[in-house]
């Protein structure tokens, strides 16, 4: 693991000028959030294939989607808030049900949000658009996953959700045998006692709870599920029959999210007793990104606690 720590929003705006030297057919939108969201970086790039759309996230959504009937691929960007809260409805009608090629990418997704407070803190966002038939959910864990994950939203034929944070992370897939494979997880350490299923930057979180753990005999293992739709069955299903004790992490409500999409696979299919960290059916607030993640319990810490006591 490296010691260097980017924000996944950077890392998408990077991505988007390399994806444009090889794919001139992606043009980006945004809502007057290009500095924050890190379109800039492609605007300054490619002046005239970034458009801003102002504050009119919905109207957005149908410019992208009228886009994307051209044979266009737009990106389009703005807070996770506004993208999956917002403009739902032109999410839904205009893009999910013709099924048309657009690209979203929501930042500043999550409690990490910070000081911006509970109106800006979406930890809904996977819920809303799981509900949207045939959308693909992205939730990458650090700079090399987000990278990969903006090739592989242009790559794939159809509607993509991607979900980006305001919070610099470590960069923990710099592995020669790194692979992102739309729709597969990916175990990062085996263990006996139980399996932590983690998602964005509880990934890391939850590695750094595993050692912990190590330390005081308890042998965890963890897997980056950084699609959570489609999710991959057969893996959770394998980790679940291994471990016969599962733990979801994951900066989003405990509702609908990581979650909830676990526990609708091995209830189906191996029935296993799960439990789900994340925010608890709760609004966030105002405060150090750092800080709310302690609060909340979503740093190696409080992973580290909550699941130790469950194991006991």
């Amino acid at each position: 693991m490296t010691a260097v720590k980017i924000a996944t929003r950077d890392s998408y705006g990077n991505a988007l000028v390399e994806l444009y030297k090889k794919h001139n057919n992606i043009i980006v939108l945004d809502a007057d959030l290009a500095a924050a969201t890190k379109t800039g970086i492609f605007k300054k790039a490619v002046p005239d294939r970034h458009y801003d759309c102002g504050i009119s996230e919905g109207n957005m959504m149908g410019i992208a989607a009228g886009l994307a009937s051209t044979g266009l691929v737009p990106f389009v960007s703005t807070f996770a808030m506004f993208a999956a809260g917002r403009a739902f409805e032109q999410v839904r009608n205009s893009i999910g049900y013709p099924h048309l090629n657009v690209k979203i990418g929501a930042t500043h997704a999550g409690i990490s949000v910070g000081e911006d407070g509970a109106t800006h803190q979406c930890n809904e966002d996977i819920a809303l658009m799981r509900t949207i038939p045939g959308m693909v959910i992205i939730n990458p864990a650090d700079d090399i996953e987000a990278k990969a994950a903006v090739t592989a939203a242009y790559d794939h034929d159809g509607p993509v959700y991607m979900r980006f944070g305001r919070l610099a992370i470590p960069i923990i897939n710099d592995k020669p045998d790194y692979k992102f494979e739309l729709g597969k997880g990916i175990v990062l350490r085996e263990g006996k006692d139980a399996a932590i299923i983690a998602t964005g930057l509880c990934v890391n979180a939850s590695l750094e709870a595993a050692e912990k753990m190590a330390q005081k005999g308890i042998d965890v293992g963890v897997v980056n599920i950084h699609t959570i739709k489609p999710i991959d069955k057969e893996l959770i299903i394998e980790v679940a029959k291994k471990t016969g004790k599962i733990i979801t992490v994951e900066e989003h409500s405990v509702i609908g999210g990581l979650g909830g999409a676990v526990c609708e696979v091995l209830s189906e299919n191996c029935p296993t007793p799960v439990l789900r960290l994340g925010v608890n059916d709760c609004f966030g607030h105002s405060g150090p990104a750092v800080g709310l993640l302690h609060e909340f319990g979503l740093d190696a810490e409080g992973i580290d606690k909550k699941v130790s006591a469950y194991l006991k």
